[in-house]
């Protein structure tokens, strides 16, 4: 599933075909994905003025004139398809219609932005913009990563005292918003520390360096536009490039990277999930 960087990658592909623009016709081809759409979802987005968008953790959130917001969650599989306008160097045309191309939006000056999800784990809904906060699926959200509410002050209250390992209380978006599987490994393999320690057992000392150590793994996978794994891809359609910089995930049995250490990335499964590291480097 697309992660924090991921996610802001899309945002920023999507901006210049759809801030500031009109949406001239929406079309909804199906009436869900993971949940239902909501009503006459087409209707209320044809003719609306995008105002701004911006991302809450794993969802992007597009302000629109009507006073609402649309919603966007990618799912496991969702991509936000940018055609008909002119991207770099390249202009993309229009395609064919897809099957999986479940809601399509006809941009003021030309440009297409059309939401393909071959699995349906993605989501759209729409609300009034005063009442985001309280939407269910962001009002218990914790700090984003890269704002400034995210501080040592911050991390180290809500470790304390915690019996579950800190790989598990980093990947709690309650705890901080959209960090995934991918990046809390590569976090804790550079900040040292293993990800079966318990987050209670987390130092002052630790959490003052994984604070910036979250904040430059971010920064590195944003600015190399994420990490392509199965079905991720740009709005442009490009591929990431993160991945090829990862120090331990996916890496099982293969040398630690850290100079010197004789150490070898092992695999653990964590409340279903693989958690990379060295056991030699990570304590």
């Amino acid at each position: 599933m697309p992660e924090l960087p991921e996610v802001e990658t899309v945002r920023m592909g999507l901006l210049p075909v759809m801030e500031g623009r009109r949406i001239e016709s929406a079309a909804v081809n199906r009436p869900d994905l993971r949940w239902p759409f909501p009503p006459r979802m087409a209707e209320r987005l044809t003719g609306a003025r995008v105002l701004g968008l911006r991302r809450r953790s794993k969802y992007i959130l597009a302000d629109l004139s009507t006073d609402e917001t649309l919603l966007v969650h990618l799912g496991m599989s969702g991509r936000m398809l940018i055609s008909g306008a002119q991207l770099g160097e390249f202009h993309h045309d229009h395609p064919a219609p897809a099957k999986h191309d479940h809601v399509v939006l006809d941009m003021e000056g030309g440009p297409r932005v059309t939401f393909n999800d071959a699995r349906r784990f993605g989501a759209m809904d729409l609300m009034a913009t005063a009442q985001v906060d309280s939407h269910p699926l962001l009002a218990r959200l914790g700090p984003e990563p890269l704002g400034n509410d995210f501080h040592e002050t911050h991390l180290a209250a809500r470790l304390k005292g915690r019996a579950t390992p800190i790989k598990t209380a980093l990947l709690d978006q309650h705890v901080i918003a959209g960090l995934g599987n991918i990046y809390v490994c590569e976090v804790l393999f550079r900040a040292q520390i293993s990800p079966l320690r318990l987050a209670r057992d987390i130092t002052a000392r630790d959490v003052a360096r994984l604070v910036p150590i979250i904040r430059d793994v971010l920064a590195e996978a944003i600015a190399a536009g994420g990490s392509s794994l199965r079905d991720y891809r740009q709005a442009d359609g490009e591929l990431g490039y993160f991945q090829h910089n990862f120090r331990v995930y996916d890496r099982e049995g293969q040398p630690c990277p850290t100079p010197g250490c004789p150490g070898e990335i092992t695999r653990t499964v964590q409340s279903g999930r693989s958690s990379f590291h060295c056991p030699t480097c990570q304590r």
